[in-house]
């Protein structure tokens, strides 16, 4: 066995031990993206003009946010096996925490308008 394969088994081994707790953030990164998804809604909402009870720096900082996960170019590189979001990840979770009750007002908007439209919201 070459020392490249040796050390491979010993990063797989070392994964496979710490399993619980790479499962343990699993449901982290699953909520940070599932934020991301609302603030790109939230932005797509704002651009149509059906959305427009959110201060101007906070639809603006959702935006450039976002834009940094757009951007090939980064602090890690995406091609970066294991760290290359990582950067990303930091920029969205940063701009949750400064537009959180933006966020949950944006929610409470989505909803608001889905009973009185008397549609149905779907989880798919």
């Amino acid at each position: 066995m070459s020392s490249t394969q040796g050390e491979h088994d010993l990063s797989i081994e070392r994964v496979n031990q710490r399993a619980q707790d790479i499962e343990g953030k699993l449901p982290k990164l699953k909520t940070l993206f599932e934020q991301g998804k609302i603030m790109l809604c939230m932005v797509q909402d704002y651009w149509k003009g059906s959305y427009r009870e959110v201060p101007y720096w906070a639809i603006g900082a959702v935006a450039l946010a976002l834009l940094y996960v757009l951007n090939p170019v980064d602090v890690l590189p995406d091609m970066l096996l294991g760290v290359g979001y990582l950067d990303d990840a930091t920029v969205v979770a940063f701009c949750l925490k400064l537009v959180q009750r933006e966020i949950e007002r944006y929610q409470e908007w989505v909803v608001a308008k889905a009973k009185a439209g008397g549609s149905k919201v779907v989880d798919v």
